[in-house]
């Protein structure tokens, strides 16, 4: 049999965090992965402490913010790759009585450090923009699926990725440890995603899903250091090419890109940009997003060893570190867990 401190399922953003919690704290784990779950590899990659439809701060944005450098560079280092590139994000207006909206929400308490008072005014040829836009700060993107490939590429360098399908019925929960065919462990975190669906010891929880679609176009002409989000975001990724998202279906689960998804997308981008541009790729993930926007994270309520990390949403790259975080000192410490994310709020 292999010891490990941990088993982690699922190598997605919400897994990475947790792994990184535990290498930087010397414990042992390996990670069951089966390439299943697409919405971190999916994922725009955007990090921005604001609600941009709703011009209000997103859910502990200060304390993930604070996290976010050290994590990102440390990953970086370990994996030397590229992964954050820090650009602002601006909102367009598209009326007067937007850019009202926007000075009131300056003086809203916790997003001052992140809303510009300055109404930018729009400079490209190739976007409509009227009304101008409002800048927001501390924002910008990591780059998902080159994080991804590049940790997994390390874990199996230390031999402690195994690619398959977890088969939660030889999964042995005993008092104090897990045993999984040839590894025994004192915890095993799902860390799974949409994924969760299948799995038997979480699939009671109101994780829905709502499947995001997004294309990356080529554009010469748009010339953007910027992202801007408008009815669509469009992210500069670097060689005239740009990433334009997102939709949001409740209905379908399948990871299938569609020809409604792209139709919307065209038509959303098309009242924003003028200038010619072809559209490179089309993909497709299902984001864990729960009914009330908040992560699950926490021990089962039956199980003592067995523990969820989930419920990202479309914040992955924001949340992960911070909540990786909470859940290991409740793991190790005891530290009690904040109500919001407990996965145990939705037990019967």
């Amino acid at each position: 049999m292999k010891h490990v401190d941990y088993i982690i399922v699922g190598c997605g953003l919400a897994g990475i965090a947790f792994c990184e919690e535990l290498r930087a704290l010397g414990k042992t784990f390996c990670v069951f992965d089966n390439n299943s779950q697409q919405s971190s590899l999916v994922a725009a990659g955007l990090y921005n402490p604001v609600i941009l439809k709703r011009f209000t701060k997103v859910w502990k944005s200060k304390e993930q913010l604070a996290l976010l450098d050290f994590y990102y560079t440390r990953l970086e280092k370990l994996l030397d790759v590229k992964l954050d590139y820090k650009f602002p994000i601006l909102r367009k207006f598209s009326s007067v009585e937007e850019q009202n909206l926007w000075f009131q929400a300056t003086d809203k308490p916790g997003l001052e450090p992140y809303l510009s008072l300055d109404i930018k005014k729009n400079t490209n040829p190739n976007i409509e923009a009227n009304f101008g836009f409002g800048t927001v700060k501390s924002t910008g993107r990591i780059e998902t699926s080159r994080l991804i490939y590049h940790y997994k590429k390390y874990l199996k360098s230390i031999n402690v990725l195994i690619e398959e399908t977890f088969d939660y019925s030889v999964l042995v929960s005993e008092e104090t440890s897990v045993i999984y065919k040839d590894y025994t462990s004192k915890h095993i975190v799902f860390a799974e995603g949409f994924g969760i669906r299948n799995n038997p010891f979480f699939n009671h929880l109101p994780l829905y899903g709502t499947k995001g679609e997004v294309l990356t176009i080529k554009a010469p002409k748009l010339q953007l250091d910027y992202a801007i989000k408008s009815s669509v975001f469009i992210i500069p990724e670097g060689n005239d090419t740009y990433r334009v998202g997102s939709t949001y279906n409740r209905d379908d689960k399948t990871n299938k890109p569609t020809v409604a998804g792209k139709k919307e997308l065209v038509s959303k981008l098309e009242t924003l940009m003028t200038c010619e541009y072809e559209i490179i790729d089309h993909k497709a993930g299902v984001r864990p997003t729960v009914k009330d926007r908040r992560p699950l994270i926490g021990r089962h309520h039956q199980h003592q060893s067995i523990y969820l990390l989930n419920g990202l949403g479309s914040r992955g790259v924001m949340v992960s570190p911070y909540i990786s975080k909470q859940l290991y000192a409740f793991i190790e410490h005891n530290e009690p867990l904040n109500p919001e994310i407990n996965c145990n709020r939705f037990n019967p």
